[in-house]
């Protein structure tokens, strides 16, 4: 359950950086960048992509811009899952993910 993604990679003229184009904007009008070292405490859209990017490995960078997406891939990495965990990331009810219950 949950509302996917329509997500576009676009040509980019450095191979070691990946951009993705979404269906709605995720940041409004700021700007979100985050690293490998970045201490991610809020739990915000934006905030759980990045964190699903990063996990993934092979990233050094993630810069989030409204409705896109650029990622800085690490040397000798590719961009192939990451639409998919874009698409996914408001998918919810999926085997192995806990249902979370409502507080309060």
């Amino acid at each position: 359950m949950g509302q996917l993604i329509t997500v576009s990679r676009k040509p980019s003229i450095r191979p070691d950086v990946a951009i993705f184009e979404l269906n709605r904007s995720l940041t409004g009008m700021g700007h979100e960048r985050y690293t490998p070292d970045t201490d991610i405490v809020r739990s915000r859209p934006v905030d759980e992509l990045a964190k699903r990017l990063l996990a993934a490995g092979g990233v050094e960078g993630v810069h989030i811009y409204s409705n896109v997406v650029t990622v800085d891939l690490a040397p000798g990495a590719k961009a192939d899952a990451m639409e998919e965990i874009i698409r996914d990331l408001f998918t919810y009810y999926r085997e192995g993910v806990e249902v979370a219950e409502p507080t309060g």
